[in-house]
C-alpha cells in the first residue's frame, strides 16, 4: 500500500490531469532537397489538441506520398487522446496491415507514433527517455556516416577521421567504397580489381589511426551472396567494426551463409519495419548488431520492442539516423533508455550545418558522446521560419 504523502501527491496530480484530445493533423515537407539551405527530404507532421499542446512527428524519403497517406487516416484520429499510444499503434497497424501494410504505411505509421510520444512527455513537462526506463546511458557514443561535406571518404578519409577526433572526439567512421563497383557490375559480380579499388580508403584509415579508431562498411544491400563472401573475406585483415546490409533484407538463410562464411560481424535491419520482421532475423543468428531506424521501423513504440528483443538475445543495437533531425533527437531518447547499445549513427553535416539552419537548440556531440536534451518531449525545437519555409509544402486535417 502507498505511503499517506505519496499516494496524496498523486492523487493530487492525477486529478491535475485533464481530458485530451487530438484536433488537427498537418504535415509539411519539400518538394527538393535544394529548395532550403538545410537540404530537407523529410516529412513532419505536427499533431494538435484541444489543451493547446502539439507533438511532432517525422518520416521519409518519399515525401508528398507519406504526407498523402498521414491525411487519409487522420480523420481517424479526430477526437482521439493521444495519450492512448498503443491503441492508437495496434488500431492503426491494423488497418494498415488488411490493405498489406507496406514502406510508407510503417513509415506514416512511425512519424504519428513518434509525434503521440512527443505530445505525452510535452504533457507530462518530462523528456521522453524518463517515461521509458529514465538514463541508462548519460552519454551515447557515436559514429560518424560521411555525407558530402568537406572532404571525399573515398579520396581522403583521413582527413575526416582526424578532423572529428580533434574537434568532436569522435573515433568511428562509416563509408560505402565498394558502392561504385556494384553499380558498375549492375549487383551482379565483384572483381579483384574493384576490391583493390575499394579498399584503399580503408587502408588509408587503418594505416593513419590503426585500431584507434573503428570503421564501418556500408553495403546499400548491393551485392548477391557469392560477391558479399568474397568482399567479406578481402575486408577480413583490416578488422571493420561491421559489414552493414550486404544483402537485400528478408533473405535470412543467405544471411545466415554470410555470417558463417566470414570472421566479421554483420549489422542488419535499417530497412526492416516490425518486430516480427526483426524476431524473424534473430531468429536466423545472424547479426552480431541490431540496427534499426526510428522514423521507419514503426515509431519508438515498436524500436523499444525490437531493441528488447535484441536485448534478450544478448545483442547490442545501433540506430540507424541518416535522416532527419526528430529522427536523431527521438534515437537518442532511446538510447539513453536502453542497456544495450553499442554506437549510435550522426552526419557531421547535420550538427555542423543543416541542423542550426532550422532548430532552434541543434544538439551537437562531445568527446565522442551525445547527451539527450533535457526538454519535455523529445526536446527538439524548430524554427518558426524552418516550418513556414516559402518552398514548403503544408496540408491540415482538422481544426484548430
Amino acid at each position: 500500500m502507498l505511503a499517506t504523502p505519496l499516494a496524496a501527491a498523486y492523487s493530487s496530480f492525477a486529478s491535475a490531469i485533464t481530458p485530451m484530445k487530438i484536433t488537427r493533423v498537418e504535415t509539411v515537407y519539400w518538394k527538393s532537397r535544394d529548395d532550403a539551405p538545410f537540404w530537407p527530404h523529410w516529412t513532419w507532421l505536427k499533431i494538435d489538441t484541444d489543451t493547446g499542446i502539439s507533438g511532432i512527428g517525422e518520416t521519409y524519403p518519399r515525401n508528398p506520398v507519406e504526407a498523402a497517406m498521414v491525411h487519409n487516416v487522420a480523420p481517424s484520429l479526430i477526437g482521439r487522446d493521444p495519450r492512448d499510444i498503443e491503441r492508437i499503434w495496434a488500431d492503426l497497424y491494423r488497418t494498415f496491415d488488411f490493405q498489406i501494410a507496406g514502406g510508407t504505411e510503417m513509415r506514416v505509421l512511425s512519424a504519428l507514433d513518434l509525434a503521440l510520444w512527443d505530445l505525452l512527455g510535452k504533457s507530462l513537462n518530462a523528456p521522453v527517455y524518463r517515461l521509458i526506463g529514465g538514463k541508462a546511458n548519460p552519454r551515447v557514443r557515436l559514429y560518424n556516416t560521411c555525407f558530402d561535406y568537406k572532404y571525399d571518404f573515398n579520396r581522403e578519409p583521413e582527413k575526416i577521421m582526424r578532423e572529428l577526433i580533434d574537434t568532436r572526439g569522435i573515433k568511428a567512421i562509416k563509408i560505402w567504397p565498394f558502392d561504385g563497383a556494384a553499380q558498375r557490375n549492375q549487383n551482379e559480380y565483384i572483381t579483384w580489381h574493384d576490391i583493390d579499388e575499394a579498399l584503399v580508403p580503408v587502408k588509408k584509415l587503418r594505416e593513419t589511426f590503426g585500431y584507434e579508431i573503428e570503421i564501418a562498411i556500408e553495403f546499400h544491400a548491393q551485392w548477391n551472396l557469392t560477391s558479399a563472401i568474397r568482399i567479406a573475406h578481402a575486408l577480413e585483415p583490416f578488422k571493420p567494426m561491421w559489414l552493414e546490409d550486404m544483402l537485400m533484407p528478408g533473405n535470412y538463410d543467405q544471411y545466415h551463409e554470410l555470417a558463417t562464411a566470414t570472421t566479421l560481424p554483420l549489422t542488419v535491419g535499417e530497412r526492416m519495419a516490425g518486430k516480427m520482421q526483426f524476431e524473424r532475423l534473430l531468429e536466423s543468428r545472424t547479426p552480431k548488431y541490431v540496427m534499426f531506424d526510428v522514423t521507419w521501423c514503426g515509431g519508438l513504440t515498436e524500436a523499444r520492442k525490437i531493441a528488447a528483443l535484441a536485448d534478450a538475445q544478448e545483442l547490442p543495437i545501433a540506430p540507424h539516423t541518416a535522416g532527419g533531425p526528430l529522427l536523431f533527437y527521438a534515437s537518442t531518447h532511446l538510447t539513453t533508455a536502453s542497456p544495450n547499445v553499442w554506437i549510435q549513427e550522426s552526419c557531421q553535416r547535420f550538427y555542423e550545418h543543416d541542423w542550426p539552419l532550422m532548430l532552434e537548440n541543434p544538439i551537437a556531440p562531445k568527446d565522442g558522446f551525445i547527451q539527450v536534451p533535457e526538454e519535455s518531449g523529445f526536446g527538439m525545437r524548430i524554427k518558426p521560419e524552418a516550418w513556414n519555409h516559402p518552398a514548403s509544402i503544408h496540408a491540415v486535417t482538422g481544426t484548430s
